[in-house]
């Protein structure tokens, strides 16, 4: 079974490196079950849903979990500068594509959905490319980064009970902006990609 954040390291293909998060368009399937913990009786948690692909800048890199939400941030400040220098606008919430994870850090594209591409190519980490699509499931986290641990446990039973296989990469999508909100009113989608 696949576990999600600090649990075993995720093997994702070389073409599924270039893919990263994006808005969803939602087809509902079924009613979604409520969340345990940190949510709301409204939000989300395990509802089906359809991502569709998208045009993103984002930049890739690798962490730790010890300075996880500080090194996501600095990279959504490094990818909203490069925006603002071409001109360009957001089309949708900063996320984060985890494409490998282990006990001690992970893999990662930060990055922006845009309407239209850049004029000139972005430079060094950062990059253009293409959200990943495809059936998921959305869940929904409210409060801190470091408090998402107890959110992913009941994801990973989520998908036990449920006897589901997710793919080998996952979604964050931020609701609140990371680089503005206090850490502890964070409001986060994670979409996990299902076989």
């Amino acid at each position: 079974m696949f576990c999600l954040r600090k649990a075993v390291s995720i093997a994702v293909a070389a073409a599924a490196l270039m893919l990263i998060g994006s808005a969803p368009t939602l087809a509902q399937a079924s009613p979604p079950a409520a969340q345990p913990g940190s949510g709301q009786p409204e939000d989300p948690f395990g509802e089906e849903v359809t991502l569709t692909a998208q045009t993103i800048v984002f930049m890739k890199g690798t962490a730790t979990w010890d300075s996880a939400f500080e090194t996501l941030v600095d990279a959504f400040k490094s990818v909203y500068g490069f925006l603002d220098g071409q001109g360009l606008k957001a089309s949708g919430p900063a996320m984060t594509i985890y494409t490998q994870t282990d006990d001690t850090g992970f893999q990662y594209q930060a990055g922006v959905p845009i309407a239209e591409e850049p004029k000139e190519a972005p430079k060094g980490d950062i990059v253009v490319g293409k959200s990943p699509d495809g059936k998921a499931l959305k869940f929904v986290h409210r409060g801190s980064y470091d408090s998402m641990d107890a959110t992913y446990d009941a994801i990973t039973n989520y998908l036990d009970e449920k006897k589901l296989e997710a793919k080998d990469l996952f979604v964050e999508r931020y609701v609140t902006d990371p680089r503005t909100t206090a850490e502890d009113k964070l409001v986060v989608e994670v979409f996990v990609p299902v076989k």
